[in-house]
């Protein structure tokens, strides 16, 4: 089991969290991960239009070659993404348990913007206590 990254994606599709975890992913640049969190963000929505049986909540899961995406979509439309190795089985279980750190650490912050990046030490050392 490996964990690599954790993003947090606003409803807008701007990243507002990013942290890697060991040496799985290669250095991106700030400019280059925000490119990505918005074109993660599109195919979520794509994907949510294009189930054939009816109204979806967009793609879960996501697999390379050699990693996992697992996406987690709140009722808020905050996306919670998760990069591990494909041998991870537990991604859902860990996401929600992200979540629920999110929710207490950031959103009952006074002091935090919605929809603005995390700046949150409580929020930082609770996802390291997790994630490792």
């Amino acid at each position: 089991m490996a964990i690599f990254g954790l993003w947090v994606i606003n409803k807008a599709g701007g990243l507002v969290y990013e942290r890697n975890f060991g040496d799985g992913l290669p250095r991106l640049t700030s400019n280059e991960y925000l490119v990505l969190a918005g074109t993660l963000h599109g195919i979520h929505a794509i994907t949510s239009r294009l189930s054939p049986i009816g109204p979806s909540s967009g793609a879960q899961v996501i697999e390379g070659e050699t990693f996992k995406m697992t996406i987690l979509l709140t009722a808020t439309g905050t996306k919670f993404v998760l990069l591990t190795s494909l041998a991870e089985s537990t991604a859902d279980v860990v996401l929600q348990k992200v979540y629920e750190v999110y929710a207490d650490a950031v959103m009952k912050n006074p002091f935090h913007t919605p929809e603005m990046p995390i700046r949150s030490e409580g929020f930082d050392r609770r996802i390291t206590a997790l994630l490792g």
